[in-house]
């Protein structure tokens, strides 16, 4: 592996992954009870966006940097948003995800973030030194999947954000996502994915449709035009997601793309792969994400319980 977040930390890609992320631990801490946090590919804990790595790139400006500097900021953006400030105190740093769970996280609740690359597993660690409700291990994140679900706490979260280097990584996300959702069915999983090839995009969530579980929510964020270089699309999937962040979204996507679309195209879709008691509402083919930030119908509305 020799990919690198530094170079992409803060980027849209990181704003649709985590302002999703804050908002469902949020809703998870309203109850007393205790939960579980499983980050299956946590990177380095946080980053320095003044570092050459974010320089290089300038991924960060046009991302969390470009909407900090927003105005009219929605409300449902504004737990995410304060998090991200909470770290500007000695520059310009972005919260990983690990970092930015922690801040949810309660005494009672627990925390395991799993990092292969030697490097990050370093940094996260220093990170998390002495943190009794945070364990890191140096592991696969599929196989973490595997041998650590289901957890002894009733509610939890785990957290999927691969590299997608490997050229079949969606085929090996789908097949860890199977079977961990078969060990665990009633956790929430948030899963991010990048938008290449619609096809092989769709040819995954189809996979996914064969065998996961009832309710999987679908918000999509496309920020420049197909066709461009680099990355310009994203997704995230939540499996068993709260019944508020259907409503989260609907506010904060539009306002995404219009921020944080470059030559004058933003785009987003959000809707239901599945509703529970219902089909469907999105066939296994390629649907491309619309390059206008006007607002698209959701598909069948479904209440879930975290």
């Amino acid at each position: 592996m020799n990919y690198r977040h530094a170079y992409h930390a803060g980027a849209f890609a990181d704003v649709l992954k985590h302002a999703v992320l804050v908002h469902v631990l949020d809703h998870m801490a309203r109850k007393a009870t205790p939960f579980f946090v499983l980050d299956s590919h946590a990177g380095a804990g946080r980053y320095d966006l003044a570092g050459p790595e974010a320089r290089r790139t300038g991924e960060a400006e046009a991302g969390i940097m470009r909407l900090l500097a927003a105005s009219n900021v929605p409300e449902a953006l504004v737990p995410y948003l304060d998090a991200v400030r909470r770290f500007q105190n000695a520059g310009p740093v972005y919260p990983g995800s690990p970092k930015l769970a922690r801040m949810r996280l309660r005494a009672r609740d627990r925390m395991v973030a799993i990092e292969l690359l030697d490097e990050d597993k370093v940094a996260l660690s220093r990170a998390f030194a002495g943190d009794p409700v945070v364990d890191i291990r140096r592991m696969d994140g599929f196989a973490a999947l595997k041998s650590l679900l289901p957890p002894a706490a009733r509610r939890g979260l785990v957290l999927v954000d691969p590299a997608f280097e490997a050229t079949d990584e969606f085929e090996r996300l789908a097949g860890a996502l199977k079977a961990a959702w078969r060990r665990w069915p009633t956790g929430t999983y948030i899963v991010w994915y990048p938008i290449k090839d619609e096809a092989e995009v769709a040819a995954f969530h189809a996979a996914l449709l064969a065998a996961g579980p009832p309710k999987i929510l679908r918000a999509e964020l496309r920020v420049q035009p197909a066709g461009r270089p680099g990355l310009g699309a994203c997704g995230v999937l939540v499996a068993n997601p709260p019944f508020t962040l259907e409503a989260m979204l609907a506010e904060a996507l539009p306002y995404l793309a219009r921020v944080l679309g470059r030559e004058g195209v933003g785009g987003f879709r959000l809707d239901w792969l599945r509703a529970e008691g219902t089909e469907p509402v999105s066939a296994p083919a390629a649907r491309r994400i619309p390059e206008s930030s006007r607002p698209r119908p959701r598909g069948a509305r479904a209440r879930t319980r975290g």
